[in-house]
């Protein structure tokens, strides 16, 4: 089952749970336009390349589609679908007015210059330039993206509509209209979430957190964790892993990183296998790598009590099935990291009224964001006695149907039909 299948997986079981109206989940499983587009761009030699790029854009029944764009190697249809159907849901569960939308580029990033990426990057723009707009639908940094290039991304969307137009894209440097707290805001958000939901339970020194993936959301989470109290014990990237019962050294971890390339080098520490470290002993989970990395041939070997989704998808349905029946809960992609998409709302705000909060004043923001949605999903969680992520669904479905019923997207009621069927309205 691929990330877009277990997605709609997600949908079904949430809305026969709710007795959604059908006409709701047929709607939202499918995604209202799909751009596929050729990008030739000329590369340092002279030569040129052409590259496959996407733009999904989901749902507007809330608001302008919202979503990231990522460069990578793997980049396929389906797996922007997935991200563009998620992207609905988490804004409607952080009650925000955006909906869903992601786009991609199948590229390797690693291995361009910083000239091709600005090329590739300015070429993608052209190209999706006639659906994209401050109004309609706004990108953000997502996998092997950066700040730079929602930099660039801007400005080529700014010459081409002749305007500067900050708000048409979100994730930017602090130079060019970005927010204070915006590159930490996945990490921060699911930070708040997280003690939010163990509140007096345990304290914090006494709970153990392992972190997979060491990208931008995973390294943040590491320090910000450990700024709260949390003992980490272990992290892992693509490379390898490194655990430690007593807790590791943040700044050798990040010293090793930057040097060998891998966390796994990390002293003092016990090196392991990217996929081991999700089996080592924890209080909590944090899985912030790519999508399905916990799957029915490894759920049962985890060790954690808690889940923390900091990534899209890491959860397949065949494992969130056993993760329920072992007892291990497991908050949500759609609510855990909203904080992402949460401050980019907060960008798009500043950049639409040309003036900018403090960082105190975007955390703060933030934290009500996400404790608020916290103890929506948890009163939800309680009335269906379901998973934390069907109760996540649920409300987002619940906001999503008022909304479409509201503007008058599903059928109309039998009493607005004359009796042969024709709307009197």
């Amino acid at each position: 089952m691929n990330f877009y299948q277990n997605t709609l997986r997600n949908l079904k079981k949430a809305a026969e749970l709710m007795k959604l109206d059908p006409q709701a989940l047929a709607i939202l499983s499918h995604p209202q336009r799909v751009l596929e587009v050729s990008i030739p761009v000329e590369m340092d030699d002279g030569t040129i390349r052409v590259f496959e790029g996407f733009r999904v854009q989901h749902s507007d029944i809330r608001g302008p589609f919202k979503g990231g764009i990522r460069y990578y190697p793997e980049v396929d249809l389906a797996e922007i679908k997935a991200l563009a159907t998620e992207m609905t849901f988490k804004c409607a569960v952080a009650n925000i007015p955006f909906g869903g939308g992601k786009g991609g580029v199948r590229c390797n990033p690693k291995t361009m210059s910083e000239c091709e990426l600005e090329r590739l990057t300015r070429k993608y723009v052209q190209a999706i330039f006639p659906i994209i707009g401050p109004h309609h639908d706004i990108p953000a940094p997502d996998l092997y993206t950066t700040p730079q290039m929602m930099a660039w991304f801007m400005d080529e969307y700014s010459r081409l509509a002749s305007e500067y137009l900050p708000s048409v894209v979100t994730g930017k440097p602090l130079e060019v209209g970005g927010s204070v707290g915006r590159d930490t805001a996945t990490a921060q958000g699911g930070a708040y979430v997280l003690a939010e939901y163990l509140g007096g339970k345990k304290k914090p020194e006494n709970t153990t957190v392992i972190i997979q993936g060491y990208g931008n959301a995973g390294q943040h989470a590491a320090e910000i964790l450990h700024k709260m109290g949390y003992r980490i014990v272990g992290v892992s990237d693509s490379k390898g892993g490194v655990y430690n019962p007593k807790g590791l050294d943040l700044t050798a971890v990040a010293a090793a990183k930057k040097q060998h390339g891998t966390v796994a080098k990390a002293q003092p520490g016990q090196a392991v296998k990217a996929k081991a470290i999700l089996e080592k002993p924890c209080d909590v989970l944090v899985l912030a790598a790519m999508e399905n990395q916990v799957t029915r041939t490894n759920v049962k070997r985890l060790k954690t009590k808690l889940i923390l989704e900091l990534a899209n998808g890491p959860v397949t349905g065949e494992a969130d099935e056993v993760l329920a029946k072992r007892k291990i809960p497991a908050i949500p992609d759609i609510l855990a990291n909203a904080g992402g998409v949460s401050v980019s709302y907060l960008e798009w705000v500043q950049n639409q009224t040309q003036y900018y909060w403090t960082r105190e004043e975007v955390q703060s923001k933030l934290k009500r964001v996400m404790t608020e949605s916290l103890r929506e999903v948890l009163k939800i969680q309680k009335e269906f006695n379901s998973t934390l992520r069907q109760a996540a669904y649920i409300l987002a479905f619940r906001r999503l149907e008022r909304t479409m019923k509201t503007r008058g997207r599903l059928s109309h009621p039998k009493k607005c039909l004359t009796p042969d069927g024709v709307c009197k309205i």
